[in-house]
């Protein structure tokens, strides 16, 4: 493996680590919740957090869904999968300036639109008549 290949590898841990802890102080967590959420050591995911460790796939998945974010999103910052542009889903649940519950209404209101339950709210009603 050349020098450039393992500086880009090590730097794209911690961004990730970065990314993870950035996300739990977003979800107002601590180290040791999200580890016992998650199902792995304190320890593990410090190292994970600094960027000294490589989690698996199944790793990931499993901070994620302690974290309440999609696994997409991690596999994307491990370098696992490439972005995907123009996601709303993703980006509203990778932006750490909202809460956990802002995430959560975001995501129910665009559901909600996307299932067609817009259109309802386009349509003129015929219940309400104007008043002169």
């Amino acid at each position: 493996m050349s020098r450039d290949h393992s500086d880009a590898a090590t730097s794209r841990l911690r961004e990730l680590g970065a990314f993870i802890r950035d996300q739990r102080t977003a979800a107002q967590l601590s180290l040791r919740s999200l580890a016992e959420r998650a199902g792995i050591s304190n320890p593990y995911l410090s190292q994970i957090e600094r960027g000294l460790r490589k989690p698996s796939a199944d790793i990931l998945q499993r901070v994620a869904d302690a974290l309440r974010i999609s696994a997409e999103t991690l596999y994307v910052q491990a370098g696992i999968l490439e972005e995907r542009r123009g996601g709303l889903d993703e980006h509203i649940r990778a932006a750490t300036e909202l809460t956990e519950s802002q995430r959560r209404a975001l995501l129910e209101i665009y559901h909600a639109f996307l299932g067609g339950t817009s259109a309802r709210w386009a349509k003129p009603s015929t219940d309400i008549q104007e008043q002169p």
